[in-house]
């Protein structure tokens, strides 16, 4: 049939499988958002407050389906606020698909009004990148970038379309089926056989894994490998999600801010065997440090994250799923009861470590900021703790809830303390560290699943991002809303306050900002606490208003996230309690 551009990119999105995009328009995409309103019937457009918004919006979608999310936006500005949300996707390898439109040809190169080189831009934080010419090639350029985006390890890849080629028209043939993947990269059996040989000579394993764990879909696998070989589980942030929290073998997320006993396990341990994880300067530490007593088995779909950071004893490239049930059964059964028994002790440490930490707290008003009012006048023993208000929270929430963070202290302690049960449950932005990534994220889980949406975050990552609580007013999510209010950026205030005398340089906000007015201004339910009870009355009210619902609790500035491995330090440096 003879279309249009603009209409093949809708047809060939519903050809890919896509049921949503999100976005906002411009001149430049015009005429896509005309095909969009004559498809609505068929493919959904949520339109975001800001493109940034919208870029995290479809990472949300895919992180929490596990299909590529897709983001539509205007040239220029339009195209360049996307940046960021791309460049999260990319580092976290999240697969995208971002369309932007440009100006016609034969003004591209000319300074035209809303021009921008976004292709040249996006270079460096896309899997691969267009700029389609010619009509002719569009749908398959397309369908290329699906392919490219979920094959492998996944992650972003932009198509810009000119203004022109969106207004010609060609024959278009839609495809039967979406595009798949490239062919899986499978594992040398040789390499696996040397992995097992290690693994049942050594005596104290620890596995240390990723997110490649979930978008590889690798759980149940993962699960069996450990107890085979009766092997104790930490993981990196992104890891997050893919053990339930309670499994007997699972320590919690390692590295700077992870779990003491997870942290020093792998210290200890002869032989880390590293699966779908890539060793971030997080997650290591000092590095010349981190590798001092143990041995590495590393495993990854991306050859490029092979010695990269970390020299690995063994390296090896492949699919993670089959690589896992391969060597699972090429493993001994096996069982290690005096290294267990050391993990039983480094349990009862890092709990012994927690109670003398929590007995430290700063129980006076603090001088610096302007939470003291705040909290003027509630007993040390009512106030809100960090832990308080995540226990608190998930004893309310649904079990199958969507957990998403900005980033930040209550990032930290959401990843420490949250009680996470199944893959594609926790949303956060790990590899960039992207502040204002969470609302617009949780409106995207929101959309894609229907669930229960909560949303961990600060008083410094919410005024990144609230404009998006208009997106998750319109369209009625199930989402509730918790500030870590401690009137300052929390994460830089601490260590200012650890290793710069206390200099608290641009970190106080001093903000004025009524957080429950403002959600009520935006059409959002609002309300403040500053205990205990109050939280309990406000959960049960947020969870069952029907909409989206913002809790503003009052958390003390001096609140540490804790463990600390101190920036360049190791595990001989850690903090466990501030004095």
């Amino acid at each position: 049939m003879l279309i249009s551009g603009a209409r093949i990119v809708v047809e060939t999105l519903i050809e890919q499988g896509c049921d949503t995009v999100f976005g906002y328009p411009g001149g430049q995409v015009i005429n896509i958002y005309d095909e969009l309103y004559n498809a609505s019937d068929r493919l959904r457009h949520v339109t975001s407050a800001h493109e940034q918004g919208a870029a995290h919006a479809a990472d949300g979608y895919a992180r929490t389906t596990g299909k590529v999310g897709v983001v539509l936006a205007t040239s220029g500005p339009g195209a360049t606020n996307l940046v960021t949300g791309i460049a999260t996707a990319f580092l976290d390898s999240v697969p995208m698909v971002a369309i932007t439109g440009n100006v016609a040809c034969d003004l591209i190169g000319r300074d035209s009004f809303q021009e921008v080189d976004i292709v040249g831009i996006t270079m460096p934080i896309t899997k691969h990148n267009f700029i389609v010419k010619d009509i002719e090639e569009l749908a398959d350029i397309l369908r290329m970038a699906f392919k490219i985006a979920k094959s492998g390890r996944p992650g972003p890849v932009l198509v810009d379309i000119p203004k022109d080629v969106q207004t010609a028209r060609c024959e278009f043939e839609p495809k039967a089926q979406p595009v798949i993947p490239y062919p899986i990269i499978y594992a040398a059996e040789n390499k696996l056989n040397k992995a097992a040989q290690m693994i049942d000579s050594c005596e104290r394993p620890y596995i240390y894994f990723g997110g490649g764990i979930i978008s590889g879909k690798a759980s149940e696998a993962l699960i069996a490998f450990a107890e085979k070989i009766d092997a104790p589980m930490g993981c990196s942030l992104m890891g997050l999600s893919a053990v339930p929290y309670d499994h007997p073998k699972f320590l919690g997320m390692q590295g700077m801010h992870g779990h003491y006993a997870s942290s020093k396990a792998e210290d200890e341990a002869d032989l880390v065997i590293a699966l779908g994880v890539r060793f971030s300067d997080r997650a290591t530490g000092n590095k010349q440090r981190f590798a001092k007593n143990f041995r590495i088995i590393h495993i990854d779909i991306d050859g490029a994250e092979l010695h990269k950071n970390i020299t690995a004893d063994l390296a090896i490239k492949g699919d993670i799923l089959d690589a896992v049930e391969r060597l699972t059964a090429m493993v001994e059964q096996r069982n290690n009861p005096e290294w267990q028994a050391r993990i039983a002790e480094l349990r009862e440490e890092e709990n012994e470590r927690t109670q003398s930490a929590l007995s430290h707290r700063y129980p006076k008003d603090c001088e610096n900021c302007s939470v003291s009012c705040q909290n003027a006048g509630i007993p040390a023993s009512e106030r809100l703790l960090p832990y308080d208000i995540i226990d608190t929270v998930s004893a309310a929430a649904p079990e199958d809830s969507i957990i998403v963070t900005d980033v930040g202290q209550h990032q930290m302690w959401t990843a420490q303390r949250y009680p996470l049960r199944k893959p594609r449950t926790f949303l956060t932005s790990g590899g960039l560290g992207t502040m204002g990534y969470g609302l617009g994220a949780a409106v995207g889980a929101g959309i894609a699943t229907g669930k229960q949406t909560v949303l961990f975050t600060s008083d410094g990552s919410f005024g990144m991002d609230l404009n998006e609580l208009a997106t998750a007013v319109t369209n009625e999510i199930p989402l509730v809303i918790v500030i870590m209010n401690n009137g300052v950026l929390g994460m830089v205030r601490q260590l200012q306050t650890l290793f710069f005398n206390k200099h608290y340089s641009g970190t106080t906000l001093d903000r004025r900002t009524d957080h429950v007015k403002l959600a009520e201004a935006f059409g959002a339910y609002g309300i403040r606490c500053s205990t205990k009870e109050q939280l309990r009355d406000a959960c049960a009210k947020a969870f069952s208003c029907g909409g989206p619902a913002v809790i503003d609790c009052i958390v003390d500035c001096d609140e540490f996230v804790l463990p600390l491995l101190p920036p360049g330090g190791s595990i001989d440096n850690i903090i466990t309690e501030i004095k």
